[in-house]
């Protein structure tokens, strides 16, 4: 039986993907990317913004079509749409057989088997605990070299455009002793970096254990054997403590990265959002981060046109990130998501105004980051390399500053057959619009 599995959304899905995929192949499930040739369609969706349901609600109307006239005999909608429009997706798209939530894919095989028996299918569990997942290997996705770590569940903050905790529940920390079999596991795959999400990270431990436990879990990742690299992406600023900054400082395992979602730094809008920090927070955060660890590299993201934002705290933003001069950014534009506050606010604003605001902020944070790496000219960095250039004795790789398809890549020049894991050591040679160009020097590890 061909299944054809498509994930949508961010790397916390994906990672309920693999968890899938890994079920499935315990149940000897074939896998195909042909669309034509899928007897069971599996769709993980996404339904974060409008542009993301949108994707969503279309990817599953393209695959209703072979459901109609292709081979497909059975169509399985899981993941965070699933989870909000259940009963829209029941009504409105009859090829679909079978939905499931956010919280219930331990169940994927059995309803793939009753929908191939004609069976339709819906389930949803509580949105607390985990899926009872047996003991099964994920089937990394990434290509084997990095994979993500989803440490948490859920989320208790309520910021006013956000819908994720009514379709992810509570915020809910996998316990230690899970997070290390799994670290073990992904590691004899041939993983090497581990990338740790959650909705937040920093406040992981914190319902199981009654303290912010991220910093311990980072020293007993860092003994796995086989991982270089561990990444921490989902912080909140207002829950970064300095225990934390000595552990990113000090354990070696540990990229002297952070993303740190701030979203906006106008007080009055960050009110408004439901954020728990201010400005001046955010700025004397920042600033120790860059005291404590001087190579640290800081990602935020932004969103413009919220409701209400005005001309002038548009430009105190603009004018926060000229001189915050962030290592990595990206801007959303606000999404009006129904049952949240924020879309009953007044104020709402124009998509064109707020994709001018946007486009302002990137083209600003463009030129920042130019400048940021023009300065890495000359300077000497291990890479994780991400695959060969085509036709040229070249290869594109990671350094410690880039999250894999959120920020740049450095491109290295070099005559040695390198694969995709290896680690090489680069000097940094050239700049682009957002990536490195570098050669390699004298040595470089599988």
């Amino acid at each position: 039986m061909k299944l054809l599995f498509i994930s949508l959304g961010c790397d916390k899905n994906l990672v309920d993907t693999e968890e899938m995929l890994g079920l499935l192949a315990r149940e000897k499930f074939s896998f195909t990317d042909d669309e034509s040739q899928a007897e069971v369609i599996v769709i993980n969706t996404c339904c974060f913004i409008n542009d993301a349901k949108e994707e969503s609600v279309n990817t599953i109307l393209q695959m209703a079509e072979y459901k109609k006239y292709g081979r497909c005999k059975a169509l399985i909608v899981t993941g965070c749409l699933a989870q909000r429009y259940k009963k829209e997706i029941q009504e409105e798209i009859k090829e679909v057989d079978a939905i499931l939530g956010t919280n219930s894919y331990e169940k994927i095989a059995e309803v793939i088997k009753n929908a191939l028996n004609g069976q339709g299918t819906c389930i949803f569990n509580e949105l607390e605990g985990f899926p009872m997942i047996p003991n099964s290997k994920r089937q990394i996705t990434t290509g084997g070299h990095y994979a993500y770590m989803k440490i948490a569940e859920g989320c208790n903050k309520h910021c006013t455009y956000c819908i994720i905790p009514q379709i992810r529940g509570k915020y809910r920390s996998v316990p230690i002793e899970k997070l290390l079999l799994q670290a073990e596991e992904l590691a004899e795959q041939g993983v090497k970096e581990l990338i740790l999400v959650a909705q937040e990270t920093t406040l992981y431990g914190i319902d199981l254990y009654g303290e912010k436990t991220l910093p311990k879990l980072l020293h007993e990742l860092g003994k796995v054997k086989g991982i270089r690299w561990i990444r921490i992406l989902y912080c909140y600023p207002e829950e970064i403590t300095d225990e934390l900054i000595q552990t990113i400082k000090t354990e070696p395992k540990v990229c002297h990265y952070l993303d740190l979602p701030i979203q906006h730094v106008n007080d009055e809008v960050l009110k408004r959002m439901g954020r728990k920090t201010n400005k001046s927070q955010i700025i004397e955060i920042v600033k120790k981060l860059r005291e404590e660890i001087p190579d640290i590299s800081i990602r935020t993201t932004l969103i413009s046109g919220f409701p209400g934002e005005t001309d002038e705290q548009h430009e105190e933003l603009v004018e926060f990130v000229d001189e915050m001069e962030f290592d990595r950014l990206g801007v959303f534009t606000y999404s009006a998501e129904e049952n949240t506050p924020a879309v009953e606010m007044n104020g709402q604003i124009n998509e064109d105004i707020k994709e001018t605001r946007r486009d302002e902020i990137m083209q600003l944070q463009q030129e920042i980051v130019f400048e940021k790496d023009q300065e890495m000219i000359g300077k000497e960095l291990w890479v994780m390399v991400e695959g060969k250039v085509a036709d040229e004795n070249a290869f594109v790789g990671r350094t410690y500053k880039d999250a894999p398809n959120v920020d740049g890549y450095i491109f290295v020049n070099t005559e040695e057959e390198l694969v995709t894991g290896d680690f090489a050591r680069v000097k940094v040679t050239g700049a682009l619009e957002y990536d490195l160009i570098g050669e390699i020097i004298n040595e470089f590890t599988k």
